[in-house]
């Protein structure tokens, strides 16, 4: 029996759950949303605790502030009848981040999304350390990462035809052309409380993520690697370990059924293909033959 023959092999971990990664951020930003509605306003609202502020650069402590302004939504106001800033996000990431969840996978979804909302972020910030408005501004919502789902979907479906305001059927391109647009000239403007350039830096990304190809499970897998080679470089290795790069052949073979239990075969590198395929050859030649 070779490792493709394996019940592990198939990248399912004993952890999964019928939950879609976009279902689970829909969930977690509704429940955040009710929460810092019932929840005190003063002296300190919910919003206030995760939203990201501009001095962060001179507070880099908070940096879990990175992840949390993007769960955290516009309350209501008197004005308003519908939380248009949480449903314009969350269905936006519910109508696309679908399709693109089934291309990445769930577990890169998940490792893409949170690094648009850091990348979308930290782009945020160096913009208003440039405006010089310091830690009087402060940065709340998931469009930042929704925009790079959105970014994404386009990238791969330009000509699919989508409803824009639920009404009029233009090719996901042209959306993509006018938000586009609507962030540029709202970034140049600043005639308003909407963060456009944290909009444009989750397009950027989601469009270099796009084209590159990037799977960010390497970059989980960078320590494990580090340490992997730098116990090669002191181990005696024997014939029969078939060692690469001076890491024994089942020392690889766990760390890549490990990266499959976690990602999935589709995060695989043609040379951790190449070395899964080696390994089963030779754990072929060592079963009985019946």
């Amino acid at each position: 029996m070779g490792y493709h023959d394996r019940g592990y092999y198939a990248g399912r971990s004993a952890f999964d759950s019928g939950w879609t990664a976009v279902a689970a951020l829909v969930v977690a930003n509704v429940v955040v949303f009710v929460a810092n509605m019932l929840g005190p306003a003063e002296p300190t609202s919910l919003n206030d605790l995760l939203a990201l502020r501009g001095d962060l650069l001179r507070q880099p402590w908070k940096c879990w502030e990175l992840v949390t302004y993007g769960f955290a939504h516009e309350s209501l106001n008197p004005r308003q009848q519908l939380p248009w800033h949480i449903l314009g996000n969350m269905l936006t990431l519910w109508f696309f981040g679908r399709t693109v969840e089934g291309l990445l996978g769930r577990a890169e979804f998940l490792r893409f999304y949170f690094t648009a909302l850091v990348v979308a972020g930290l782009v945020w910030l160096a913009g208003e350390a440039l405006g010089h408005a310091g830690g009087a501004a402060r940065l709340i919502g998931a469009s930042g990462a929704v925009t790079a789902v959105l970014a994404v979907f386009i990238w791969n479906f330009p000509h699919v035809t989508v409803l824009m305001w639920g009404v009029l059927p233009v090719p996901a391109w042209a959306l993509g052309v006018l938000y586009l647009v609507w962030d540029v000239q709202g970034t140049a403007t600043r005639d308003s409380n909407v963060a456009h350039v944290a909009h444009l830096a989750g397009a950027a990304f989601g469009i270099f993520y796009a084209w590159q190809g990037w799977n960010l499970a390497g970059v989980v897998d960078l320590p494990a690697r580090l340490t992997a080679r730098r116990r090669g470089r002191y181990r005696v290795l024997r014939p029969e370990d078939e060692a690469d790069g001076g890491v024994p052949l089942q020392q690889q073979v766990d760390r890549i059924l490990g990266k499959i239990s976690r990602s999935g075969t589709s995060s695989l590198t043609p040379d951790e293909r190449d070395t899964l395929e080696r390994a089963s050859r030779r754990l072929k030649d060592r079963d009985p033959v019946p």
